[in-house]
């Protein structure tokens, strides 16, 4: 049972009478714990729903579209608290971060509902047999995983989590019952790599046609690391090795499934300084989100938008700033240097932030803080605004991950501040805007 905490004027829930404060109990005699109950129970078009006020228990009914919303909104997003995780991963990002952030930073999710929904990776650890029947009676799909190793021994030991070697059973039932699956490995140096990246990629295949894609990570490591499993860095020629390997793998896989399955994200071609693989490579960027291919996906956008460069004023004076992380620093430099090229009144000037805050084997732009930002930037002429990518900010694009707002960061360099999505055609037009 979930409490109603308002509901829609006018909505088809409150023309049958509901109000804040009244407790959801069933719809169609299904109980009601979650988002993913609610929004599956919901579908049908003749709903009723169980409702508890005060001493009352009573039942109404709601005709509507199939897939039509009714009006009701809860006290949290999944109306229910966050699962967390229960693992102790030697590579964990979060254990690795300063004292003194915002809590919430701290906590570490790892909630099948949130895989679904919004496509945050899960460790299955937290999942039991009820879970993974739920979740195929709902068909959720796709569920995306972070596997890491499919040698149950070593998954143990990465993710110091007893369970973490037979969760991966749950694999072969969300398969076989046609759940589609998106994997992750993080490859820690010297634990999960070699042999043992060969042996889980090799594996995995066992789950096609179910399985979507397999983005393939380094570790990130902070100067935080205190107390923690040692790990280090990759060199280049050591990435580069690791594309050699993935690719090779994946080369087998096309010609065998019609799908390379298995891509390495871009930061491993920006350590090994490789050129990125071409638009094709990435079969419609299956693992976008994971940071693969966001760089070729970004230039294909760009070269398509600039067909149209006509369509803007070219002649008109402009002058602003943009700020990136070290390892998108070269790309983004291209970009503009191409667009001043036919824009002669583009006043642009491109600055890498160093990450003082988390230490700089973090070059990511997604992990640059408004901190170094303002230290690094201050004093500099930034132009009429200063151009950041929106992975710099949480999800409500309100503030830094060091929790300094976007509003303090524009005062305190005397600059307004535009934030851009990591879309070609949108960085054209919020420069040359």
């Amino acid at each position: 049972m979930v409490t109603i905490s308002s509901v829609e004027p006018s909505s088809p829930a409150a023309k049958v009478g509901l109000r804040a404060g009244d407790i959801l109990i069933s719809i169609n005699g299904q109980n009601i714990n979650d988002v993913l109950d609610y929004r599956f129970y919901l579908t049908e078009s003749r709903v009723t729903l169980t409702i508890h006020r005060g001493p009352e228990l009573f039942d109404v009914s709601i005709k509507k579209g199939e897939y039509d919303d009714i009006g009701l909104e809860f006290e949290t997003y999944l109306m229910d608290n966050k699962h967390s995780c229960r693992n102790k991963c030697i590579f964990c990002f979060i254990d690795q971060l300063p004292r003194g952030m915002r809590d919430t930073l701290y906590f570490k999710d790892d909630d099948s509902r949130l895989s679904f929904l919004m496509g945050n990776y899960i460790t299955l650890t937290n999942l039991d047999d009820a879970d993974i029947d739920r979740i195929i009676k709902m068909h959720t799909s796709p569920i995306n995983i972070s596997v890491h190793t499919t040698n149950p021994e070593l998954r143990v030991r990465m993710m110091k989590n007893k369970r973490a070697g037979e969760v991966l059973s749950y694999m072969k039932r969300f398969a076989d019952a046609g759940i589609s699956l998106n994997c992750q490995i993080v490859l820690c140096k010297g634990v999960n790599d070699g042999a043992e990246l060969d042996r889980t990629m090799r594996d995995l295949t066992s789950y096609v046609p179910s399985l979507l894609g397999v983005a393939i990570v380094p570790a990130g490591l902070t100067d935080h690391r205190d107390g923690l499993f040692k790990l280090e860095p990759y060199t280049p020629d050591e990435a580069g090795r690791i594309i050699d390997q993935v690719d090779a793998f994946a080369a087998e896989c096309l010609e065998k499934y019609d799908s390379r399955l298995f891509f390495c994200a871009d930061e491993f071609y920006l350590k090994a300084g490789r050129e990125l693989p071409d638009d094709d490579y990435y079969e419609g960027y299956p693992q976008l989100e994971d940071g693969v291919g966001m760089i070729r996906s970004m230039q294909t956008e760009f070269d398509d938008e600039l067909e149209y460069i006509s369509d803007y004023d070219l002649n008109k004076p402009r002058s602003l700033s943009i700020a990136t992380g070290y390892a998108a620093y070269d790309f983004i430099s291209s970009l503009v240097a191409r667009l001043k090229a036919v824009s002669p009144n583009l006043d642009c000037e491109v600055y890498r932030i160093r990450n003082d805050f988390f230490g700089h084997n973090i070059t990511v732009a997604g992990l640059v803080t408004g901190r170094d930002i303002v230290s690094q930037l201050d004093g500099h002429t930034l132009g009429d605004r200063l151009l950041i990518p929106s992975v710099m900010l949480r999800h409500e694009r309100d503030r830094f991950l060091d929790d300094l707002t976007t509003d303090e960061l524009s005062k305190r360099l005397g600059v307004k501040l535009v934030t851009v999505e990591s879309n070609g055609a949108e960085f054209i037009e919020k420069m040359l805007y």
